[in-house]
């Protein structure tokens, strides 16, 4: 049976803009370089997908699986007021799904975070914690 994973690699900007903390059955789980939010990134593995609607329904039926099992994860560790999902691709074209946890008083609330403040960067010792915290409720293992 062929691997539908095949031929699949990560667009070099969602690679520069985040960190790689590992993979669910259907998609790469990524930490976004911004410390004005809690955010992950969900990038299904498969090659020259776009769009949700690009998915096999299977396919489809898993990532929704894998948004609430990181929505979850990220809620439980930050505790957040809200969770934001969205799928937008409009500067990177490979299909990513957004999962970010919002506060009601964080740098761009109400607003959608997309513009508002420039990012900031991680302390390492803060983002290493959250890392783990989130592996550990998502059952990633750590590396």
């Amino acid at each position: 049976m062929p691997d539908p994973a095949a031929g699949w690699s990560l667009h070099p900007q969602l690679a520069k803009d985040t960190i790689n903390i590992g993979d669910l059955p259907l998609s790469r789980v990524l930490v976004v370089n911004d410390a004005n939010f809690p955010w992950l990134m969900l990038v299904p593995r498969r090659p020259e997908v776009s769009e949700i609607i690009d998915l096999d329904e299977v396919a489809q039926a898993q990532l929704m699986v894998e948004i609430a099992r990181t929505g979850r994860a990220l809620k439980a560790v930050t505790e957040c007021d809200k969770l934001n999902v969205a799928a937008l691709g409009n500067v990177v074209p490979q299909l990513h799904v957004h999962v970010v946890a919002r506060r009601t008083g964080d740098a761009a609330w109400p607003r959608p975070i997309w513009g508002q403040v420039a990012p900031v960067a991680h302390d390492p010792q803060e983002r290493d914690a959250f890392i783990r915290a989130l592996r550990r409720r998502i059952w990633l293992a750590s590396d």
